[in-house]
């Protein structure tokens, strides 16, 4: 029986110490996650609170988690634990029913989970929590030189600052497709023999004021006594999806750039910005003096929006803006703006507007 409870600390200690640091490291994914399921129940109107949320989320599991494994605050650990499992092994229950969301975004894109096997994950974790709520037996702490509130508030700080250093200058580490290193034409390839989506189609016929939905295999193609009235396709089986898709630039003037851009030779400059409106003015204009810079060095400078033309309009019209999906300059960069260097489709370099270099020459010399 101590073996166990030994395991079910060691289990949910690390899980939600692997939870909290993966959503540090992308606080911005775990910010849209909540923007995503607040739209889906209707919840618009707490928009506002996605990010001090996604700060509070990974604060709470890390400091669970550590509590747990090191012995300190142990009573607090575990009610922690209770707390959140409480709060998440039904909703993502509701989660999995009704499916608002594909991905739950439990563990960030680190690891990617369906909303069942969230589920399921969090019916074994809520079992280990409740071996734990019964055991009587401190843990030994592993740090007893210091009270161990002022223990569980320093790592706070130091873990919020860790939170902070990635918002502002992009994740330490690159989760997503768009990478540095990564060629984005290859990764929208699809391998050949790759499987193909299934879909169920469906026709609709109306006879005698009688509407009937026919198959493939037996609709009334030579009776023509049936009026055709509609068709439906829906997905079976989801075929294979590479890991970059939906990738698109089309200019304001409605010119596909895409191929051009993932050939060019040279350096190309993308400024990413899902919402023009949404970013800082300052930022905003320290990227597109940089983008002047650029074409005066011979660079290409694109800046990549999903803000309406009409709010593209307030802008400078001087340099060339490309209307892309706001999922896919999301999955981009996690930054509004932020930038990413290209050469022959290869992501060469990859900023924040925090720490995109001044200097256009060292931009150069940084990314060779």
């Amino acid at each position: 029986m101590k073996i166990l409870r030994v395991i079910s600390r060691i289990i949910t200690g690390a899980v939600f110490v692997f939870s909290g640091t993966v959503k540090a490291i992308d606080p911005l994914g775990s910010t849209y996650k909540f923007s995503d399921y607040f739209t889906a129940f209707g919840l618009d109107f707490m928009q506002p609170l996605c990010l001090p949320l996604a700060f509070l989320l990974c604060l709470a599991e890390f400091i669970t988690g550590f509590s747990l494994l090191t012995g300190i605050k142990y009573k607090a650990g575990v009610m922690g634990a209770t707390v959140l499992m409480s709060i998440f092994t039904p909703l993502t229950l509701i989660l999995a029913i009704t499916n608002p969301v594909s991905d739950c975004g439990c563990f960030g894109d680190a690891i990617k989970l369906t909303n069942w096997q969230t589920f399921w994950k969090n019916v074994v974790l809520m079992t280990l929590v409740i071996i734990l709520i019964f055991d009587k037996n401190k843990p030994l702490e592993y740090i007893r030189s210091l009270p161990g509130w002022l223990v569980i508030f320093s790592v706070s700080i130091i873990f919020m600052g860790f939170t902070g250093y990635n918002l502002k200058y992009l994740p330490i580490i690159d989760f997503l497709p768009y990478k540095k290193g990564n060629n984005i034409k290859e990764l929208m390839e699809i391998p050949e023999g790759a499987p193909a989506p299934v879909y169920k189609t469906t026709f609709i016929y109306e006879k005698n004021g009688i509407r009937k939905e026919f198959t493939l295999d037996n609709f009334p193609a030579d009776d023509t006594t049936w009026k055709f009235i509609d068709q439906k396709s829906v997905l079976v089986k989801k075929g294979y999806e590479p890991p970059i898709h939906g990738f698109s630039l089309v200019t304001a003037d409605n010119r596909d750039i895409t191929d051009m851009v993932l050939n060019n030779s040279n350096f190309t400059l993308l400024m990413i910005s899902p919402k023009l409106e949404k970013a800082k003015p300052e930022r905003l204009n320290k990227g597109f003096q940089t983008g002047h810079k650029c074409m005066t060095y011979g660079i290409d400078f694109y800046i990549l929006t999903a803000s309406s033309s009409d709010k593209i309009k307030d802008y400078d019209s001087n340099l060339q803006f490309c209307l892309v999906d706001e999922i896919t300059l999301k999955t981009m960069v996690r930054s509004n703006p932020g930038y990413i260097m290209l050469r022959n489709g290869t992501i060469t370099g990859k900023w924040s507007w925090a720490n995109l270099p001044e200097d256009i020459e060292n931009l150069i010399k940084t990314n060779n």
